[in-house]
This record gives C-alpha cells, structure tokens and sequence, in this order.
C-alpha cells in the first residue's frame, strides 16, 4: 500500500468495441452494458450535432473540411471512457482506448452492413451499398490521415467476431465469457 493513507484507486474497466457501419457496435455495444450494469460511452457525429443544433449532414461537410471535429470527438469520447467503469462503441474505440480491458472488432462484409442499414434507414439496396463502400473509403482515408490509423487492421484486438450469422445476444455471450477477471495489479497507488 501507498499514496496518502495507504488507500488504492481501481483503473477504470473499459471495454472497447469498434466495427464499420452496420456491423452491429450500436447494437451489442447496448446489449453489453445492460448486462453488465456499466455506463454506455457512445458519443457520435449524430450526438454532436444534436448538441450543436446542426443537422447531421451538415455536420459531415463541416468535418471533412476540419478536422478538428474528428479530435474534439475522439478527445470527448476518450475522457468520458476514463470516467467510470463502462462500455465504449465507436468505430476507433480499440485504437483510441489503448488501456482498456478488453478490445472487440465486429466484422461483417459490406453487402451484410449495407443490407442491414437499409433495412433500419429504408432505401434501395444497390445504392445503400455504393454509399456504405464509400463510407468505409472515406472513413479508412480519414483515419488514416488523422491519426495513421488503419481501420481495415484490428488483428490486435483481442477479440475479433464475425457478425453475420450471430444475433446480438449471443455475440453479448461470448463477449462477457472473454471479460478477464478483475486484476489486482490494476489497482493503483492514489
């Protein structure tokens, strides 16, 4: 023991998810923290619009001509994740929360992603597809050239899962089976 009084202070206990559009992050990302009683970090370009008054769209153009909101998003998202023990969805959660418990990639193939976002949004199937391929481009490119960030490489996450064939409960399942045990080491001086 050490620090003032000899008192310990836990980390906090992130679990980090992250996945393209449409692979079900939002989804699971929910399911989890319902399961576990955690708090849900899940700030997105949808909530900072809403918070600044702007419609959505409008916020994409204003982010692809600066990139200060991409940092003030992730930078937002981060410091919130540190706050308390919870459950981080974003696309880059598992690159940004390099500290957290455990780091899951969802994966699902574009035509699955696409199909599943027409269905919640509406639309014709052929042109969701062509937008949600040029999303991920976009998304790839602009990661890329924030932070040096390859989205298409999650091979360090410690858990990859196919989403495709798995409903969002049994993806919840296999996620809390692979949560490790709570660790004493994590405990730190205060």
């Amino acid at each position: 023991m050490s620090g003032a009084g000899g008192c310990m202070e836990r980390k906090t206990a992130i679990i980090a998810i992250s996945g393209k559009s449409g692979c079900g992050n939002s989804t699971v990302s929910r399911l989890l923290k319902e399961r576990l009683g955690r708090r849900l970090v899940n700030y997105t370009f949808h909530s900072m619009a809403e918070e600044m008054g702007v419609p959505f769209e409008r916020l994409l153009e204003m982010a692809s001509a600066d990139t200060s909101y991409d940092r003030l998003l992730d930078e937002r998202q981060v410091a919130m994740a540190h706050e308390e023990d919870c459950v981080m969805g974003s696309r880059l959660a598992i690159w940004l929360v390099r500290d957290a418990q455990l780091r899951i990639y969802l994966h699902a193939s574009a035509e699955v992603r696409s199909e599943r976002i027409r269905k919640r949004e509406g639309g014709v199937a052929s042109e969701v597809l062509a937008f949600t391929r040029r999303r991920d481009e976009r998304d790839r490119e602009r990661y890329l050239s924030l932070y040096g960030i390859d989205n298409d490489r999650y091979d360090f996450a410690d858990l990859v899962i196919n989403t495709e064939r798995m409903t969002p409960e049994r993806i919840v399942d296999i996620i809390v089976a692979a949560i490790p045990p709570a660790d004493p080491a994590r405990e730190e001086p205060r």
